[in-house]
Formats: structure tokens, C-alpha cells, sequence
């Protein structure tokens, strides 16, 4: 199976006007994900992980400085965001960003067009979404509110999911996906993502989360723990056992 993301030798900083000072969060980070495998990454607060995740969608306020980004075989460290998206790739965030005046149906719409190049009709989307929102115990009045106004955590996070579903893409960031949430809403959200994955076999998943819960949940191929801007262990779910039984300070040694 061929390689679908592959991250070599990741070094990335905050963008500053005092480039002399500003240090690199990621720090040699290297990961490789083929086409339907479900990776996570875990790691303490301080470690780099939103870090990356803004990294991978190449959001303006972090730059590289080293190492290459892999998409589908092609070099995409100096695409921009939406050039990024419009080729599959997907990040949900750890906080959405409200966005006032603009409806759920509307953006999904907006983001169709980009994503896709397809125009459907407001009907044709709502219909699509209505079967995910069933799926995501949300309320059909969910499409017609403002993008994430006056959403709980757990809307916001299943609106992603929706998102997700919708979109199509063939790569997924999930970032924190589990945060905020009770235990009822994390079953829904992973109940929702292992449903993408049943219609998306092929889509790559790339987990971002320091709860086990979601792991539980989800069963990924790999995990892998992160410290210090990079990953200093890797294995399947047995790691993420070792890390619930040691703490993360057992690895925090092996870095120097």
C-alpha cells in the first residue's frame, strides 16, 4: 500500500518578526500514513500538537524551517491552506470558529464548491446533511443556524464530523476532537467517525488527542507519543496502555 501523508524531518516555529529568538516547536517530527490507517498521536500540553496540526493545514502563523509535508506522493510544504483542502486534505479543529451571518448549510455549500468544483442546490446538500445529522443525533433545525453561535462543544465537534462526512476528503486531521466533551458525546462523535471511515475505507485519519477515551473508542492502527516537538514512541494500542500505566514523564527521559 502506498504511502498516502508522509511528514520527513518536520521543524516548524511560530512566525515572528524576531526570527533570531523565535525557536522550533515541531523538531525533527517524521510520521508516515498509508491510504485507511488510523494513526494517533498523543502527547502532554506543551508538546507541539496543535502545533502541528496548524503545521499540516499550513496556517499562516507557523512556518517551516525544515523537512517536507507528503500528499499523496506530491511535495505540498509550500501549498497554501485552501490549495491543501481543495486536494483532500481535512482538519478539524480543536476550538471552530463561530462565524455570524453565515448559516451551517451555507458554508457546507461555499466549502462543496471549493472542495469539489460541485454546485448543488441547497435542497440536494440539505438532503445529504440530513442523513448525517440523523447519524450525529443533531436537530434538522441544525443546518439553518449560524456556524458554530451559541454551539455547546459537542455541536461544534459533531458539525465537524458532518463536515467531514460531506466533504469527502481522502486525509483527516482530528485535533482534540474529544476535548470538551462527555462521555455520551465522545460514543456519538467516534460512532460518527467510524461511519466516515465504513463509506471512506481509504480515507487516512490522523488523531491529536492526550485522553485515552477516544483511542478506546476508535481502535487506531498506531500510536505514537510526542515530546518535545517529536515523536519518541510508536507501536499499536499496547503503547497507549503503557502510557495510561507510566505518565508521559517515563518518556520525557528519553528526550535529550
Amino acid at each position: 500500500m502506498s504511502d498516502l501523508f508522509r511528514i520527513d524531518n518536520l521543524h516548524a516555529r511560530p512566525v515572528s518578526d524576531d526570527t533570531e529568538t523565535a525557536d522550533d516547536i515541531l523538531r525533527g517530527l517524521s510520521l508516515t500514513i498509508k491510504a485507511g490507517e488510523v494513526h494517533a498521536i498523543m502527547g502532554p500540553n506543551g508538546c507541539g500538537k496543535s502545533t502541528l496540526a496548524s503545521t499540516l493545514l499550513a496556517s499562516p502563523e507557523y512556518e517551516v524551517t525544515t523537512g517536507d509535508i507528503f500528499f499523496k506522493g506530491e511535495n505540498i510544504t509550500d501549498w497554501t491552506t485552501d490549495v491543501r483542502a481543495k486536494a483532500g486534505l481535512f482538519l478539524a479543529f480543536q476550538y471552530p470558529q463561530e462565524i455570524a451571518g453565515v448559516s451551517v448549510i451555507q458554508f457546507l455549500r461555499q466549502a462543496l464548491s471549493a472542495r469539489k468544483g460541485i454546485d448543488l442546490s441547497v435542497l440536494e446538500l440539505r438532503l445529504s446533511a440530513m442523513d448525517w445529522m440523523k447519524r450525529l443525533g443533531m436537530d434538522s433545525s441544525f443546518v439553518d443556524r449560524y456556524l458554530n453561535e451559541g454551539f455547546s462543544g459537542g455541536e461544534k465537534k459533531r458539525n465537524e464530523i458532518m463536515q467531514m462526512a460531506l466533504l469527502e476528503p481522502d486525509f483527516a486531521v482530528l485535533d482534540e476532537t474529544d476535548s470538551g466533551l462527555d462521555i455520551d458525546a465522545l460514543r456519538i462523535v467516534a460512532k460518527g467517525i467510524r461511519e466516515v471511515r465504513v463509506d471512506r475505507p481509504a480515507m487516512g485519519i490522523l488523531l491529536i488527542t492526550h485522553y485515552q477515551r477516544l483511542l478506546d473508542e476508535l481502535q487506531p492502527d498506531f500510536v505514537h507519543i510526542m515530546i518535545d516537538g517529536r515523536i519518541v514512541k510508536s507501536g499499536g494500542m499496547e503503547v497507549a496502555a503503557e502510557l495510561e500505566k507510566n505518565g508521559y514523564e517515563a518518556y520525557k527521559a528519553t528526550v535529550s
